[in-house]
């Protein structure tokens, strides 16, 4: 089972250098576990992507292609569980807020469903906290 961390979607959404290999990790595998705030997440780079200059038919394809996603992926949604979570997590490592979130979430899925959990993310702190909390990283 695969937890994505919006690093991780992005480059399924606009083309960058991992995109190639994150768009062949999820054929091998279309179930996407996703955090709640994820497509908020996602948006938020596109369009910091478009202020920067990526085309309006690129922004456009890649607003459509999450919307595509969001229909299939599994939400885990907001919760007590979850925040205090996260408050553990910025108090032991060092991430940021949105990453606590995005590695809380993947530690409840694990914990409450009893899933072995495998985290997909490009971010090296999120990577160093979630191996440091047990869970395998890719991509490595």
């Amino acid at each position: 089972m695969k937890f994505w961390d919006s690093s991780a979607v992005i480059p399924l959404l606009v083309q960058e250098a991992d995109s190639a290999r994150l768009q062949k990790l999820l054929a091998a595998d279309r179930q996407m576990y996703v955090w709640w705030g994820t497509e908020l997440e996602c948006v938020s780079a596109i369009a910091r992507r478009e202020r920067e200059g990526l085309e309006p038919q690129s922004v456009q394809q890649a607003i459509a292609r999450l919307g595509r996603f969001c229909e299939d992926w599994t939400e885990v949604s907001p919760s007590t569980g979850v925040r205090d979570t996260a408050k553990r997590l910025v108090r032991v490592h060092p991430l940021r807020a949105a990453d606590s979130m995005q590695l809380a979430a993947a530690s409840v899925l694990a914990r409450e469903g009893g899933f072995v959990i495998e985290i997909v993310t490009l971010d090296d702190r999120l990577r160093l906290a979630a191996s440091r909390e047990g869970f395998a990283v890719t991509p490595e």
